[in-house]
């Protein structure tokens, strides 16, 4: 299974970003996604994850400002990230578990892509 995201970069703050990420792979279905953020002296934290029948759910920092969603059909996880804020900078990783042709049950990380926001 392999996750591509899309490139982040430098914004403003009160700016927004958008993020990708696809899944390509063997696999049968692809269960929940979700979006984590590692900044430095932290341990990755959830962002916002999203359920197979699109149940969302968000952590307090970003409830209000930030959107995930997914296409299935794309097989693509997405994070819209408005209103940013300096504290938002981190390296963002894309998570899915997906359910395997053998049947098992599978988790898998994208690359990491870096946001920074500019105060």
């Amino acid at each position: 299974v392999q996750l591509q995201a899309s490139v982040g970069g430098l914004v403003q703050a009160g700016g927004s970003l958008r993020l990708s990420c696809a899944a390509s792979g063997s696999f049968t279905s692809i269960n929940e996604m979700g979006w984590y953020r590692l900044t430095p002296g932290k341990q990755r934290a959830l962002v916002a994850a999203i359920t197979s029948s699109g149940s969302t759910n968000y952590a307090d920092s970003v409830k209000g400002r930030f959107t995930i969603s997914r296409d299935n059909a794309k097989k693509t996880l997405y994070l819209q990230m408005n209103s940013l804020k300096p504290e938002d900078t981190a390296v963002y990783y894309c998570h899915v578990e997906v359910t395997r042709r053998w049947g098992g049950i599978t988790n898998h990380w994208g690359q990491g892509t870096l946001v920074t926001v500019s105060s």
